[in-house]
């Protein structure tokens, strides 16, 4: 009775081992090629890989051709070009000026940055939590990586998505120098929001809230001024 139980595992043992190799061959033979139809306009730019199992290099983009693609869109542009037209009504406020050292808090790629630096600013520092080189450098905008007060002034358009905007505001004053200003950019909001918005600013006394336009969306502006030692 053993002996027939021996001989039907080895059997069985051998018809899985067969049907597994013949699975194997037939995945082999019929590897499945990319959608790309053969009739498809060729671009030598781009290399495709033959098959799921083509594992030979393809050309990377370099960084300064990847954005300049991304820099010359014309959705890049025209953010851009909101984002000007904002900072030169800060300008015309007398709260920015070409000398001045200017952070942008979760800056995401450096629209801000790029419009800052179009102005004239000459210093201009971008943080958030993924880099974005040149423009944007990686920082928790939680715990910046910079000394008290070496801004002359911070912005963000950010603050309604921190998760902890206390902490968030609280890092804003830090690098912001005495009597220094600190700009907010949030959803278009009532007096009630504003207000809730200027509480966070512990160290900071309220200048204005004004409603903007900004990337074709209507917001609000709130500037605070820093008064550390008073």
């Amino acid at each position: 009775m053993d002996r027939h139980i021996e001989i039907f595992l080895k059997r069985l043992s051998f018809a899985a081992i067969t049907i597994a190799t013949l699975t194997l061959l037939l995945l082999f033979l019929q590897t499945p090629q990319t959608c790309i139809p053969p009739n498809s306009p060729p671009k030598p730019h781009l290399k495709f890989p033959k098959s799921s199992c083509d594992f030979s290099p393809r050309e990377l983009l370099p960084l300064d051709k990847k954005n300049r693609r991304l820099w010359s869109s014309k959705a890049w542009q025209s953010r851009v070009s909101s984002l000007s037209q904002f900072f030169t009504s800060i300008r015309d406020l007398g709260l920015l000026h070409n000398h001045s050292k200017v952070l942008c808090v979760s800056a995401g790629a450096g629209h801000e940055v790029m419009a800052l630096s179009n102005l004239g600013v000459l210093d201009v520092t971008g943080v958030e939590l993924i880099d974005s080189p040149p423009l944007v450098s990686r920082a928790d905008p939680h715990n910046l990586p910079f000394f008290d007060g070496v801004f002359d002034l911070v912005y963000t358009g950010h603050l309604e998505e921190a998760l902890f905007p206390a902490r968030f505001v609280s890092e804003m004053e830090r690098t912001v120098r005495d009597n220094g200003v600190c700009v907010v950019v949030v959803e278009e909001c009532g007096n009630d929001e504003v207000r809730k918005i200027v509480d966070l600013f512990r160290h900071s006394s309220f200048v204005g809230a004004a409603k903007v336009s900004l990337i074709g969306l209507r917001m609000t502006r709130i500037v605070m001024r820093t008064r550390k030692f008073n």
